[in-house]
């Protein structure tokens, strides 16, 4: 059984600091980490072209297009030479990736793997993955791409290590399309939910990680194969779930009412007297609360592993968080905490990933939006450890 106590304990976010980007030890930790990061890149012009682009990132101010990243070398790269090397290179994102999420993993306290959403909205309709859709993040119809990313996560911050790309069926199914974007033959549909499990299975289970939660915001039909993906994998998890997902009480808990599934709202409604206030470390006496309640999937099998339904009311909110978790043996106030690197996250991604052009690629190839994205996970690391550095150096002196 997992439980939070084999995992790395909280920590006290550090004030965030701000440093130009010529900051001489932030350029310094830029080539560091470009060296460790881009050692597998086969040739030497690629690992400089890697540094060159991330530097571009971190120093760019707005748009981080193709051509400004190149004049931000001041000629040591081309704009058609930095284009070839994102969009038409023969270099593998992978390994960059792995040996990020190792570095983060080494050096900094991860408590889960957070899955994140990304939408980016797109004027046209050639862009890989671009479609029209209802996107919860912004509350609206839009013309996008939708990505999911894995971030390291802790109290004193993470970035993101691994992204999958969103492909709907109207790419998938069109052959010319497909060709025209070199989209790999083994990519196949799934739900937008599917798309994010198997971004964090991919992260967790293949590069050698150490075991932590996967904590997802699954609010949708999708939320209970999330979680049957997750038990098979063996992988813990905490998954934000609908207040309407039917669940199984282990135990009855609506007197005169046959075993069966029940609403999560009607679970945690009849248990309310179970709620008890939950100290967070940073928090004010009385803000948090919570009720756990032992479940299983509403599958019609007695034989799934018992999870816990989480509720936590924050504030004087009237309605609970409803959360998920094979995490049984973990207790409230952990939980919580674990819950909220999920605005950890979102507060990391303002202030880092969307800064230095997550969404900024226009290009049309699959593969080059991964490179992109890789690139930029490398230039947010640079940036989140840049911080650290630096005020660790401010602090001695």
């Amino acid at each position: 059984m997992t439980t939070l106590t084999d995992f790395p304990t909280s920590h006290a976010p550090r004030p965030a600091r701000r440093a130009p980007a010529d900051d001489p030890l932030l350029t310094e930790l830029c080539a560091e980490l470009c060296t460790e990061f881009f050692a597998g890149l086969p040739r030497a012009d690629q690992r400089a072209k890697g540094a060159v682009y991330v530097r571009g990132l971190l120093s760019t101010r707005g748009r981080k297009s193709i051509r400004r990243l190149a004049a931000a070398s001041g000629g040591a790269v081309s704009e058609q030479g930095l284009h070839h090397f994102v969009s038409n290179s023969t270099w593998d994102w992978r390994p960059v990736r792995a040996t990020l999420a190792r570095y983060l993993a080494r050096t900094t306290p991860v408590r889960a793997w957070v899955v994140r959403p990304v939408v980016t909205p797109k004027a046209g309709e050639h862009s890989v993955g671009v479609d029209r859709g209802f996107s919860a993040e912004v509350g609206q119809l839009l013309n996008a791409q939708c990505a999911m990313g894995v971030w390291a996560a802790s109290d004193a911050g993470g970035g993101p290590v691994n992204w999958r790309l969103h492909l709907p069926r109207t790419w998938l199914d069109d052959q010319d399309k497909r060709t025209r974007a070199a989209i790999p033959d083994d990519a196949g549909a799934e739900t937008v939910e599917g798309c994010a499990v198997s971004a964090a299975l991919e992260t967790a289970g293949f590069w050698g990680l150490p075991v932590r939660p996967v904590v997802l915001d699954a609010r949708s039909a999708g939320a209970a194969g999330a979680v049957r993906r997750f038990q098979a994998a063996g992988l813990p998890a905490l998954v934000r779930v609908n207040p309407t997902m039917p669940l199984v009480p282990v135990h009855p808990v609506l007197p005169g009412r046959a075993a069966g599934p029940v609403a999560a709202t009607q679970v945690m409604a009849a248990v309310r007297h179970l709620r008890r206030p939950v100290y967070v470390p940073g928090s004010r006496s009385g803000e948090h609360t919570a009720a756990a309640v032992p479940v299983r999937l509403a599958d019609g099998s007695r034989e799934g592993r018992e999870l816990v339904l989480f509720g936590h009311w924050s504030g004087r909110a009237a309605q609970p968080e409803y959360w998920l978790t094979d995490l049984v043996a973990t207790g409230p106030a952990a939980l919580v905490s674990l819950s909220r690197l999920v605005g950890r996250v979102d507060q990391d991604f303002e202030r880092l990933t969307d800064r230095v052009g997550i969404r900024d690629y226009v290009g049309r190839s699959y593969d080059g939006w991964h490179r992109h994205v890789t690139l930029v996970s490398v230039a947010h690391a640079v940036a989140a450890l840049g911080e650290t550095v630096l005020a660790d150096d401010r602090h001695a002196s």
